[in-house]
């Protein structure tokens, strides 16, 4: 005997009493969908902050690479690192505008293509820059603690191949962020971030380490290990000079960690969440994405820093700039008396 099992009927029965008195539904309390929007007033700011750091980071790294390109003759490399470190903040801050439009709309409505392009170069950028800082403390190590064996490592190749390196490392770490995609997040607004499967988290958790350490934990390290060791030479010295360096690189140090660990400090805090080690509710969930969102616009801003720690406020910077300023004003004034000449010529008698 075949038995036909009728699911509409059986729901219909379970949910539909006899004297026509319904059950009602209670949702379990954790598995209700925790939909995160910013507040506009939030996402107004956020814009606002996005075209900001745009408009001072564009110029001032050009600045610094044009300066850097013409006098490339006698490159150091900690100018070779300072170069590339400019292109990279140069890339992330053309990431801006697409970052200020989506908290603008509060929505992404690039499509699914560039989601993962800009993803790409923001989280690309994000490794290289820090990476080239890294360089840069350890050039300088160098060349104040062991000078008399920095022309060994300070060779100009060796920068070279170094910088290559740290941007085929940082492309391999930002691979990761290729899972990104434009979906629907609520009627009318898409996001763009990964998507919420099981094994998509699992892999997002997984890369959070890498990330944390890579991208902040030993970078610092290595920062303050050197920059330490530079300042406790410096302060045996009475050079001007250095001292004024000195207060340079607590600079480069106070900035570095102004900006970058507000942001790993919510990045952790969201990884614990999601690993359970925390509570985790609606509350606590959309807290954790507003800071991280909020603490991410901070960090992006030292793009536009960088330029002024190491090289507006740089006695090496200015001189440089005043070359190109002398050879313009020597450039023009040989193609003003060409032109002079060229007309009294022109106006003479003729024979």
């Amino acid at each position: 005997m075949t038995y036909i099992f009728n699911l509409e009927e059986y729901y219909d029965d379970l949910f539909n009493s006899t004297n026509g008195t319904a059950f009602p539904y209670i949702v379990e309390s954790g598995t209700e969908s925790c939909n995160f929007d910013l507040s506009p007033t939030v996402a107004r700011l956020l814009c606002f902050t996005y075209i900001i750091i745009f408009n001072m980071a564009i110029p001032g790294n050009v600045l610094v690479g044009l300066v850097i390109c013409v006098n490339r003759r006698g490159l150091t490399p900690s100018d070779v690192y300072l170069f590339h470190l400019t292109i990279a903040d140069f890339l992330l801050a053309l990431t801006l505008p697409f970052w200020a439009t989506k908290a603008g709309f509060q929505s992404w409505i690039f499509g699914d293509f560039m989601c993962k392009f800009v993803s790409l170069i923001t989280e690309a950028n994000f490794y290289t820059s820090i990476l080239f800082l890294v360089c840069i403390s350890i050039d300088r190590y160098i060349t104040i603690v062991c000078a008399s064996s920095s022309r060994i490592y300070r060779k100009r190749y060796c920068s070279w191949i170094a910088c290559v390196s740290i941007w085929a490392l940082g492309v391999a770490l930002a691979l990761p962020s290729l899972v990104n995609e434009a979906f629907e997040l609520n009627p009318g607004k898409v996001a763009c971030a990964e998507p919420k499967t099981s094994s998509v988290i699992k892999w997002k958790l997984a890369t959070r380490l890498l990330r944390h350490v890579v991208g902040f934990l030993l970078p610092l390290v290595v920062m303050v290990t050197c920059y330490g060791i530079t300042i406790a030479r410096l302060l045996r010295t009475r050079s001007f000079k250095k001292h004024r360096a000195m207060r340079v690189i607590m600079a480069v140090v106070a900035a570095f960690l102004l900006c970058w660990m507000p942001f790993h400090l919510a990045v952790i805090t969201d990884t614990l969440m999601r690993m359970g080690l925390l509570v985790f509710d609606c509350a606590a969930r959309r807290s954790a994405d507003t800071a991280e969102v909020v603490t991410h616009s901070l960090a992006l801003a030292h793009c536009c820093i960088n330029p002024v720690l190491y090289a507006i406020v740089g006695e090496r910077f200015w001189g440089n700039l005043a070359k190109i300023k002398i050879r313009r004003d020597v450039v023009s004034r040989s193609r003003s008396s060409r032109s002079t000449s060229q007309t009294s010529e022109g106006n003479g008698p003729v024979f």
